[in-house]
C-alpha cells in the first residue's frame, strides 16, 4: 500500500494513494493511534438508490483515484474521482474531489460532489473510520453526544449499546442520541472518548444541512445477552471493527452539484469538558446570544400551570384566572407559564392560538392577563407551531399541503401525548400532531397570524414548547412548498424565531421568546430554555456550553429538595409544577419552604453562584470521609473576584461529610446550608444533611 503521510507536531495521519481510504490516524501527545490497522481504512460510502435496487452503495475504498495533489508542507492532501462504479449499477458521472488538511491540533476533511449522472446521490459517508481503537488503557469507550439539555452516552466498549432493531441491520448500530437529535445542526458534534481521552468530531461551517453521527460494531457481540464486545482483533476468522462515520443526507439531483458540511477532528485529553470546549470555541467564533430581558437574568422561579387538555379539563374561567397573580407573588414567583389556554387545551387544535371559548372569550383572558402582571408577575403564554392536529378540518381540508413530506408524498406523523383518561393512556383517542414545514412561506404567515393573536392579548413572552423539533421529521420533499427536494427542515429555525421578534418589538421590546429543549444554536436567537432533567446522574451539558444563559428545570415533587440542590449546582431557574403543573403553589409548601431558601441563598451569593462563571466540575475535586470521589458538585468563579465556590450536593437519605480540594493555590475557608444562615469553618470537614446541599467560599 503507496502511502501518503500528513503530519504536524500533534497529528499523523497516513492515506492510501490509490483509494484515498484513511489508513492511519495518530494523537501524537499520548501516542493514540486511532486508526492503526491500514487494510480496514476507509474513505467514503455514497448511497446511489437504482430502479428496484435502492440499497446500491459505491464503496470508495474500491474506486481508483484519478489525480492526487499533496501540498508541499505535507499537511494537505486533495483526491479526484472522476467517476465512481456503485455495487450494483456500474459506473457513474459523479466527480468527487475529497481534501485533507492539518491545522494544529485539527484535522479537517471536506467533499464537494458534481452528480453528472442520471441517478441522485442520497447518503454520503464522510469521513469514514475503518476501525476506530480506544485510548491505550482504556476500560471504557463511549460516543457522548448532546441530547435534552444534557449529554446522552452510548456504550462502544467493552459493551456496545445498540439503538435500533436488530432485525434491520447486519451489525449492531447506532444513529445519533435519538430520533430528532439524530445529527448536525441539532447535535453539531459528537466525542468518542474514554475517561481522560477522546475524539472530538464536529460539523466545521454553521450549516443547517443534516449530518448524522454513526458507529458501528463488526461482525457483531461475543456475548448477545450482555451486548459484550469481542476482546480480540477477530473472532470466527472475521476482523473485529467498530466504524464510526458522519454521514450527510444532501439528496443530490442528477446535474446538481454541491459541496458537503466539512467535518473537524481534533483529539484531545482530559474529560468531556475538555472536548466541549473545543466545540464552544468554535461556536462563539461565529455565534452571539441575544440581548435578554432584564428579569429574566435574575435569579426567580417559574410556575407552570395547566388549565386545560383534549380530554376537556377546563380547570380554570379566564374571568377567575387572574387571581393567580396573588398567589404567585405571595410566593415570590416572578413568572406564570400558562398552558392549555387554547381552543380544545394543550396539544390540541394547534397551530391555533384562539383562546378555549369554554373558558372566557379574548378579551377575559386579555384581562386576567393584566391583573396577573398588577402582582408583579409576568404571564408567559404557551405556544405551539411546530406541529398541526391531524384530527382538525382546517388540517384535512388545507394545513396537510403544508405539511413535511416523506419521499413517497405523505406526510410525516407524532405519536402525540396521552392526557387523564384511560381511553388516552390507552392511545386509543390520542391526537396525532403533524411535523409542518418552515420551508413553505404560506406556513410562516400562518404562524405569524397565530402568533398576533398573543401579542395581543399582552403576553410578557411566550414557551414555545418543543419548539422546531419536528420529530420525526427530518428532511422534506416536498418542492410545491419552494424548496429543493430533501429539504433540511432545521434550517428555518432561527429564520422563524427571528420572524416572531420583530414582530414583538413594536410591541414590547422586552418581549421574552422561550422554549423547551432548546438546542445549542437556537441560542441565537431564544432567551431561555425549559426543560425537566429528573436523574442524579445528570449531566448539565447545556449549561456547560452557555454558561449564563437562563436555563429552567421542572420542580415537581411535594418535597423535591434533591430537584431544588440541582438547581442551586447548574443556575437552574425553578419551574414549580406540583401534580404535574396541575396544581397551586399552596399545594406543595415542604418544596416551596426550601425552593424559597434555596434562591434566597443564591441571591445573596450571586457573585458567584449565579453571575460567576460555571466550570462544571473542573478544578476541583470533591472527596468523601473514605477518601473516595463524591458527585455531584459544581465549580464557579466569582464575576467580582475570579475566587472559586464550590456548591456540594448530598442527593441521599443519610448525611455526609466532604472536603474540597482545588487545582488552585487560593484557599476555602467557609460553608453554609441551604437549610441554615450560619457559616461554618471547612477545617474539620463539611456535613452535608439528607438531600440538602452547601456552598462553599
Amino acid at each position: 500500500m503507496d502511502i501518503i503521510t500528513l503530519e504536524n507536531k500533534d497529528l499523523r495521519l497516513e492515506l492510501a494513494r490509490e483509494t484515498g481510504a484513511l489508513a492511519g490516524f495518530t494523537a501524537k501527545e499520548k501516542g493514540w493511534e486511532v486508526l492503526n490497522r491500514p487494510h480496514l481504512g476507509l474513505s467514503f460510502q455514497l448511497l446511489v438508490p437504482l430502479p428496484g435496487r435502492r440499497n446500491n452503495p459505491v464503496y470508495g475504498e474500491k474506486q481508483q483515484v484519478s489525480t492526487v495533489e499533496v501540498d508541499e508542507d505535507g499537511l494537505g492532501v486533495v483526491f479526484t474521482w472522476d467517476s465512481v462504479t456503485s455495487a450494483y449499477g456500474g459506473e457513474h458521472r459523479i466527480k468527487l474531489v475529497m481534501s485533507v488538511t492539518l491545522s494544529g491540533q485539527q484535522a479537517a476533511f471536506s467533499l464537494s460532489i458534481d452528480n453528472q449522472s442520471e441517478h441522485a446521490v442520497e447518503t454520503v459517508h464522510f469521513p469514514y473510520f475503518g476501525d476506530v481503537q480506544r485510548p491505550p488503557g482504556a476500560e471504557a469507550f463511549e460516543a457522548f453526544h448532546y441530547g435534552y439539555a444534557e449529554a446522552v452516552r452510548r456504550k462502544l466498549y467493552p459493551t456496545f449499546d445498540n439503538t435500533l432493531g436488530y432485525y434491520g441491520f447486519d451489525y449492531p448500530v447506532q444513529y445519533g442520541p435519538d430520533s430528532w437529535r439524530s445529527g448536525a445542526p441539532a447535535v453539531p458534534y459528537v466525542l468518542l472518548r474514554s475517561a481522560d481521552e477522546g475524539l472530538y468530531v464536529g460539523i466545521n461551517e454553521p450549516s443547517a444541512e443534516l449530518v448524522a453521527w454513526h458507529n458501528e460494531l463488526r461482525p457483531g457481540y461475543d456475548s448477545a445477552i450482555d451486548f459484550r464486545v469481542p476482546e480480540s482483533s477477530s473472532i470466527s476468522g472475521l476482523e473485529v471493527a467498530t466504524r464510526f462515520a458522519a454521514i450527510h443526507l444532501p439528496y443530490i439531483q442528477p446535474g446538481e452539484s454541491r459541496s458537503l458540511t466539512p467535518i473537524a477532528v481534533q483529539p484531545f485529553q482530559g474529560g468531556w469538558q475538555n472536548g466541549v470546549d473545543v466545540y464552544r470555541r468554535w461556536r462563539d467564533s461565529w455565534m452571539a446570544t441575544p440581548d435578554i430581558p432584564e428579569w429574566a437574568r435574575q435569579p426567580h422561579a417559574w410556575w407552570q400551570l395547566h388549565i386545560n387538555s383534549p380530554e376537556d379539563e377546563l380547570r380554570i374561567p379566564f374571568t377567575e384566572l387572574g387571581k393567580i397573580g396573588e398567589e404567585a407573588a405571595r410566593h415570590k414567583v416572578r413568572a406564570i407559564q400558562l398552558v392549555g389556554w387554547n381552543d380544545g387545551g394543550q396539544d390540541q387544535g394547534n397551530p391555533s392560538h384562539d383562546p378555549d371559548p369554554r373558558l372566557g372569550t379574548f378579551d377575559d383572558l386579555k384581562a386576567a392577563i393584566a391583573e396577573i402582571q398588577s402582582h408583579g408577575v409576568k404571564l408567559i403564554i404557551f405556544a405551539k407551531f411546530t406541529w398541526a392536529d391531524r384530527a382538525t378540518e382546517w388540517f384535512r381540508e388545507e394545513l396537510h399541503r403544508l405539511a413535511v413530506k416523506d419521499p413517497y408524498g405523505d406526510y410525516y406523523h407524532y405519536n402525540g401525548y396521552q392526557y387523564h383518561t384511560a381511553t388516552q393512556a390507552l392511545n386509543i383517542n390520542t391526537k396525532r400532531l403533524i411535523p409542518m414545514c418552515f420551508g413553505s412561506d404560506e406556513y410562516f404567515s400562518v404562524c405569524a397570524t397565530e402568533f398576533q393573536k398573543v401579542l395581543d392579548l399582552g403576553a410578557d413572552g411566550i414557551l414555545y414548547d418543543e419548539n422546531q423539533h419536528h420529530s420525526p421529521a427530518l428532511l422534506c420533499f416536498d418542492e410545491s412548498h419552494g424548496h429543493r427536494l430533501g429539504f433540511p427542515v432545521f434550517s428555518q429555525d432561527n429564520a422563524f424565531q427571528q420572524h416572531l421578534e420583530k414582530m414583538s418589538r413594536e410591541v414590547n421590546p422586552d418581549f421574552l421568546f422561550a422554549g423547551e429543549g432548546v438546542y445549542d444554536w437556537q441560542f441565537e436567537v431564544y432567551h431561555l430554555s425549559y426543560h425537566r432533567s429528573w436523574d442524579k446522574r445528570h449531566v448539565p451539558l447545556s449549561r456547560y456550553m452557555l454558561p449564563q444563559m437562563p436555563l429552567m428545570t421542572a420542580i415537581s415533587g411535594f418535597n423535591d429538595r434533591n430537584m431544588i440542590n440541582q438547581c442551586l449546582l447548574y443556575r437552574y431557574i425553578m419551574s414549580y409544577e406540583p401534580y404535574n403543573f396541575k396544581g397551586h403553589l399552596d399545594d406543595f409548601p415542604l418544596t416551596m419552604d426550601y425552593g424559597a431558601r434555596m434562591d434566597a441563598l443564591r441571591g445573596e451569593l450571586r457573585d458567584t453562584f449565579w453571575d460567576g462563571e460555571f466550570r462544571h466540575e473542573a478544578g476541583a475535586a470533591v472527596t468523601n470521609s473514605g477518601g473516595e470521589a463524591h458527585h455531584p458538585y459544581a465549580v464557579y468563579h466569582s464575576k467580582s473576584s475570579g475566587l472559586p465556590g464550590v456548591a456540594i450536593a448530598n442527593y441521599e437519605d443519610e448525611a455526609i461529610a466532604v472536603r474540597v480540594t482545588l487545582e488552585t493555590d487560593h484557599q476555602l475557608s467557609r460553608y453554609r446550608l441551604v437549610d441554615s444562615e450560619q457559616w461554618q469553618p471547612v477545617h474539620d470537614g463539611i456535613v452535608i444533611p439528607a438531600r440538602s446541599a452547601a456552598v462553599v467560599i
